[in-house]
């Protein structure tokens, strides 16, 4: 897929992910700029394992807890992936999808691909952040690897700010990396997880420099302390969807 300039010369919309390469690569701290945009599908695809399972089934649960006239949101939507298939799981169901992400340059490209998308559901974008962002009457909600970069003292505020929101009978599905409490499963999970990535054709110098870029900024928990934050937030029920080494999905439900 091209985009065209000015000049109608065609360059690649998206492309291949080099960023760490070498060590000369960006410093400092992950950030969610211009360059991880640009990126971005290359990035999560080879990075995320069952990522590309994760979307479709987003769309598939959507589909069965979407109510007539509710907001499903897409909190931290960066190019509207989760977005896109919430809005084919909501059909004809009169609600509005919102994505939110307080990166100009996601949103900017996440107007593209809805755009390009022939589905006739409403949807609303926002450049803003979602611990900001109003959230109202919604039956769905999906936090796809976005708690994980909130400061750990302001993820249940979120939490149960969207459990208050969300109608009896609703959904959050909330996808996360986890960490795990016993020493040798989190080495064996991080070694398996690096090994997915060197499949993917990642070298160790990149695994090694993108992990340190993330270690400040990407703060994960486990899985019992997600289904603890959730159960506090207000939320009935709490399942383990889907699980690929130390990644997973949960979908937690307000009793109807």
């Amino acid at each position: 897929m091209t985009r065209h300039s000015k000049d109608d010369n065609p360059r690649p919309l998206f492309e291949t992910d080099r960023i760490y390469t070498d060590t000369q690569s960006k410093g400092g701290d992950f950030r969610f700029d211009s360059a991880v945009a640009r990126v971005f599908p290359d990035m999560i695809r080879r990075s995320v394992p069952g990522y590309t399972t994760i979307i479709p089934m987003i769309g598939v649960i959507t589909e069965r807890y979407v109510q007539d006239g509710s907001n499903c949101y897409d909190l931290g939507c960066s190019l509207g992936a989760s977005t896109l298939a919430m809005r084919h799981g909501v059909a004809n169901r009169n609600s509005k999808v919102i994505g939110v992400d307080n990166s100009a340059d996601m949103i900017e490209r996440c107007r593209h691909f809805i755009a390009l998308d022939d589905d006739t559901a409403e949807v609303e974008l926002r450049c803003d952040d979602v611990l900001d962002t109003p959230i109202e009457n919604t039956s769905v909600t999906t936090l796809n690897f976005t708690l994980q970069f909130i400061d750990p003292d302001r993820r249940q505020d979120l939490l149960q700010r969207i459990a208050s929101a969300t109608r009896p009978g609703g959904a959050l599905i909330l996808s996360e990396k986890i960490r795990f409490e016993d020493e040798s499963e989190q080495t064996a999970q991080t070694n398996l997880h690096h090994d997915f990535k060197r499949a993917n054709g990642y070298s160790d110098l990149e695994i090694s420099q993108k992990r340190s870029a993330l270690e400040q900024v990407l703060i994960p928990e486990t899985i019992d302390a997600l289904k603890h934050r959730l159960t506090d937030a207000g939320f009935d029920q709490v399942m383990l969807w889907y699980q690929c080494f130390n990644f997973v999905s949960l979908l937690a439900v307000k009793r109807a």
